[in-house]
């Protein structure tokens, strides 16, 4: 028997907008209940919608992100549920003429390389309130949320395993991040995904079964979607298993929630078809044409993507896959990286160490971004300048880097007036190691003998030339020194 996992995922982007996507309301989270909104989002008899402008653009420059083809014309349908989130009793969406289709990505994979995941469509749609019933022994209902800018983006079932899963919803949340069309911010639910998952079953005999098509809704974690997949993988051989029925040409499709305490997914109900909805094109608004110089003007907002820049850094600045991975986790790191390597002109490994090991470090204790600190790329470029030509070492780098969080001015500045240039002058450090000698002449002679103990002889004369100079002269001029008075 084989069996083949097939998952193409939904997922819900909240735009990064000042104001709901058809009035004039502000965006919060975490306000009191009901306090952002007004007769239009309240959906009042009488009152007109209007389409958020920056909205759109936000989802056009990621439908092109996303290698999509932008529709030149394209209109609002009014999508027909009842549920007590849902003001209106229809949600504003785009049905059969998305904004942006047939596109792609690229998400990159455990063993190796890439793999392109289709891209349906990408469409706009306002959000539904949120019902509260949490120790309560009634519903409440907030419609804060309602109206909220929503970016859908639909796969193709083109992915394969929990993993596939889980990577394009890291990637994504980056993208709409790079892009700066969306906080991303899953603790805030900026992003919810809706895997379709079911199986292709071939049996002993080569008969093709597939199970139901079932849809877990509102993940908001990339471990539950991981989990999620797996589990309705298992859930569906194991039904398949007991009853070879259980096949999508019976049953369908069905829509399940994700219980995170008992690991396991949830029947809700059975999943409602396009004609459910009774779409109509919405009578209020009017349909959209993009022309091409508001498109051209859009497409120069797309910045290097998450992925591409990750490439580049390996290939033009020769760092491994993991130290561009944490270079590009965000835009603001990869870009503050990037512009100090080009002022560094030449030390690029130095630049990255200096980034990762410190600057990420001091952003995450201040919990701010890394181009944030203090430490402009100027700086950080000169500063891995020296530590290159070795006219500081390692120790007095880090301590540069301290105080230039607080301090504007160029690091061999700063070095100089706390002295920690490291001292190159041979003549100086020569004297240095005479002094050295004369004071340890049982460890010189143990090292000139060969015997058991000359390494760490070797080591403890390099210690105190390190101890006599204060830790600033030149290790490499310091080594040639001492070999060459060892021979004589």
């Amino acid at each position: 028997m084989e069996t083949k996992l097939i998952v193409g995922l939904e997922i819900h982007v909240q735009l990064a907008t000042r104001t709901k996507l058809f009035c004039g309301c502000k965006l919060g989270f975490d306000d009191p209940p009901n306090s952002n909104v007004c007769p239009v989002c309240l959906g009042m008899p009488g009152v007109l919608p209007v389409m958020n402008r920056t909205a759109y653009e936000y989802a056009v420059r990621t439908a092109l992100a996303l290698n999509c083809t932008v529709a030149e014309f394209t209109k609002w349908d009014r999508k027909q549920y009842y549920y007590p989130d849902l003001p209106k009793n229809y949600q504003i969406s785009q049905y059969d003429l998305p904004l942006g289709y047939d596109g792609y990505m690229d998400i990159p994979l455990a063993e190796g390389g890439y793999k392109k995941i289709g891209i349906i469509r990408t469409h706009l749609e306002e959000d539904a309130g949120k019902n509260q019933h949490e120790g309560l022994n009634h519903s409440r209902v907030d419609l804060n949320r309602t109206g909220t800018p929503l970016m859908e983006i639909v796969t193709q079932p083109d992915l394969n395993s929990p993993e596939e899963c889980k990577t394009l919803a890291i990637e994504l949340q980056k993208l709409v991040q790079f892009l700066g069309v969306a906080e991303a911010d899953m603790q805030k639910g900026h992003m919810r995904f809706e895997p379709n998952i079911n199986l292709l079953i071939i049996d002993d005999d080569g008969r093709e079964y597939k199970t139901p098509i079932i849809e877990v809704k509102n993940l908001n974690s990339f471990r539950a979607v991981e989990r999620a997949v797996a589990y309705e993988a298992w859930r569906q051989l194991d039904e398949w298993k007991r009853d070879h029925n259980y096949t999508l040409e019976k049953l369908g499709k069905q829509n399940r929630g994700w219980d995170d305490g008992r690991n396991e997914t949830v029947f809700q109900r059975e999943k409602e078809e396009a004609h459910d909805y009774r779409y109509f094109p919405d009578p209020d608004l009017v349909p959209l044409k993009m022309d091409p110089a508001w498109l051209e003007s859009i497409t120069a907002q797309v910045c290097e993507l998450p992925l591409a820049m990750k490439q580049r850094f390996v290939e033009e600045y020769d760092l491994s896959d993991y130290d561009a991975g944490v270079l590009t986790a965000d835009r603001a790191t990869a870009e503050y990286f990037d512009k100090a390597v080009t002022l560094a002109n030449g030390p690029v490994k130095r630049v990255a160490n200096l980034v990762t090991q410190q600057g990420l470090k001091v952003a995450r204790e201040r919990a701010c971004r890394v181009d944030e600190i203090g430490v402009s790329p100027k700086q950080l470029a000169e500063l891995a300048r020296l530590l290159e030509e070795g006219t500081v070492n390692a120790s007095a780098g880090t301590k540069i880097f301290e105080l230039m969080l607080d301090d504007d001015r160029d690091p061999e500045t700063i070095a100089r007036e706390n002295n920690l240039l490291q001292q190159s002058d041979a003549g100086a450090i020569e004297a240095i190691v005479d002094a050295v000698f004369a004071a340890n002449q049982d460890a010189v002679e143990e090292i000139q003998s060969g015997g058991k103990k000359a390494k760490k002889a070797r080591g403890f004369l390099m210690g105190e030339i390190m101890k006599q100079s204060r830790g600033q002269a030149n290790p490499q001029v310091a080594n040639q020194l001492l070999d060459e008075k060892l021979k004589m």
